[in-house]
């Protein structure tokens, strides 16, 4: 039976010994320095794991106006799972070492591109030292490439369009996975302008979490969420964060609390806030 939401540091080591076909994905990544997270997998990471690249392998081309973490073609993203050794009944793991933050994408975009057998880390690499399990250094063996075949996606998504005529509707509630500052207009860093899309709440995606950085349980997840939601459907919720990565942790906290069909706006604040006219709200409103 496949895992689609969580796996525990236990049972990856489990599968690991077992005759499964599994594929462990290191998505490690540092916004400030984009390189960190490739040279730490280098240092040590779990047996086996392939080395993803937030930049290079899980995101598409930028236009300039597409955000900063565009989503991939779902065929090169194909061809990329392909040569990582993935095939259609592999299970996939992935882990990172921000909480999820990172590997959560990984796992949305391969429910976009069909593919269900795949599950985070839950409390990443920290989780897999913390059990005492071995680590490794270098670069894994060469592997045969896998048959990875494109399906229907198990996920959607919302475009600027859909959110623009959305401030009208008010049909769908976004959610935006920033932290409380970021979403209030303040200490913007990452983006030229600060604020939020109007009519958003926010659910910082670290509230998913408890202190020892693994996922709170499900009955907690979904109380927390469904004070956020007000009454919303899940599934007329827009995921949104700075540039459609993060949001993804917060749809991955909803499918562990039951609340599924949740989209995803890949543009996100980055793409929203570079479209002139696009209205911004500040302050917790």
């Amino acid at each position: 039976m496949s895992l689609s939401t969580l796996i525990s540091a236990q049972a990856l080591h489990a599968l690991l010994q077992s005759p499964s076909p599994v594929v462990v994905c290191d998505c490690s990544f540092d916004l400030a320095d984009t390189g960190a997270g490739e040279r730490a997998h280098a240092a040590a990471h779990v047996p086996g794991a392939r080395y993803v690249h937030l930049d290079r392998d899980l995101s598409g081309a930028k236009t300039g106006g597409n955000g900063r973490h565009p989503l991939p073609r779902r065929e090169d993203f194909a061809d990329l799972m392909a040569r990582l050794g993935i095939s259609d009944a592999t299970q996939v793991v992935c882990y990172d070492t921000a909480g999820g933050a990172m590997a959560a994408r990984l796992w949305w975009l391969l429910r976009w591109a069909g593919h269900e057998a795949v599950a985070v880390l839950d409390g990443g690499l920290a989780a897999w030292r913390e059990a005492g399990y071995p680590l490794e250094a270098g670069q894994p063996a060469a592997t045969a490439p896998g048959a990875f075949t494109l399906r229907p996606p198990l996920v959607a998504t919302a475009t600027y369009e859909d959110v623009r005529a959305n401030l009208d509707t008010r049909a769908r509630l976004v959610v935006d996975a920033r932290a409380p500052d970021r979403f209030r207009g303040q200490n913007e860093t990452l983006d030229a302008v600060g604020g939020h899309i109007p009519g958003a709440a926010n659910r910082f995606l670290r509230d998913n979490l408890q202190p020892d950085g693994r996922f709170k349980p499900a009955a907690q997840l979904r109380a927390e969420f469904e004070a956020v939601l007000g009454g919303t459907p899940a599934d007329r919720v827009i995921s949104q964060c700075g540039s459609g990565v993060t949001a993804c942790h917060n749809l991955l906290a909803m499918e562990v609390a039951g609340l599924t069909g949740a989209v995803l706006y890949p543009g996100s604040w980055s793409e929203w806030s570079s479209r002139p006219g696009s209205p911004i709200a500040t302050g917790d409103a």
